[in-house]
């Protein structure tokens, strides 16, 4: 089995990947280790001009990708098992524009994480996790100045990843799976009219109706099932 932190930049919202970088990482005894000379970091072509919304946040030029392998060519290492990321789902979407087969793939969401360890942070993006970690340090300032080029949010989610193991005394990654599992479960309703309200506290009838959308987000249904089964 194999686990990587992986990154990708899209050429639009939730586009085709211009750019993806992963490392392997290992964690024993609630430590991780990362090789940053193992980190894989490629520009890809793609079939349209990269938006200029998205090109002021990666800053990746069309001259950059001139001559650049075409982004269906991506495959992961051999054995991958488990994928890690900040917001990891917008990683899995790109890379399986690709064609990458990740049905099988146990995907790991750092910032959902980030949410339970540390539930009263201003805000659980990269780079305000990291200056929050360190205080506000010069060091993670010159760091979080190279922030959204996919090598570099590898490294910031691995020091993110890192202290998240740390307070969850995580001993290996499959505790971590099922961490980063039960951490996207949803405790409260965050839309309609119910908003702010726990999911145990729903109306039988909306939890229901919810129940039969077909396009609902498959951790609310996980909520919605569990709490259906406690007020039967």
């Amino acid at each position: 089995m194999q686990a990587i932190i992986l990154d990708t930049e899209t050429h639009t919202l939730n586009g085709q990947p211009i750019e993806i970088a992963y490392a392997p990482i290992q964690i024993q005894g609630s430590k991780l280790s990362l090789d940053k000379s193992e980190i894989f970091d490629q520009l890809y072509s793609v079939d349209e001009p990269i938006s200029y919304a998205a090109m002021a946040v990666h800053h990746i030029l069309e001259s950059e990708l001139v001559g650049q392998p075409h982004y269906t060519t991506f495959s992961l290492p051999q054995e991958t098992t488990y994928i890690i990321g900040h917001n990891i789902d917008y990683d899995i979407r790109a890379i399986e524009k690709c064609g990458v087969d990740t049905s099988k793939i146990k995907a790991i969401c750092t910032l959902a994480l980030a949410r339970l360890v540390w539930p009263d942070a201003e805000a659980h993006n990269i780079s305000a996790l990291i200056y929050m970690i360190s205080k506000g340090s010069e060091k993670a300032r010159e760091m979080i100045k190279k922030a959204h080029r996919a090598d570099m949010d590898i490294i910031l989610t691995a020091n993110i990843l890192m202290h998240e193991i740390h307070h969850l005394n995580i001993q290996n990654i499959e505790e971590l799976y099922l961490a980063s599992e039960d951490a996207r479960i949803p405790r409260t309703i965050n839309f309609g009219k119910h908003r702010g309200t726990a999911i145990a506290d729903l109306p039988a009838d909306y939890m229901q109706w919810l129940l039969r959308q077909e396009d609902l987000d498959p951790y609310l249904r996980k909520a919605l099932e569990k709490a259906n089964i406690l007020t039967l």
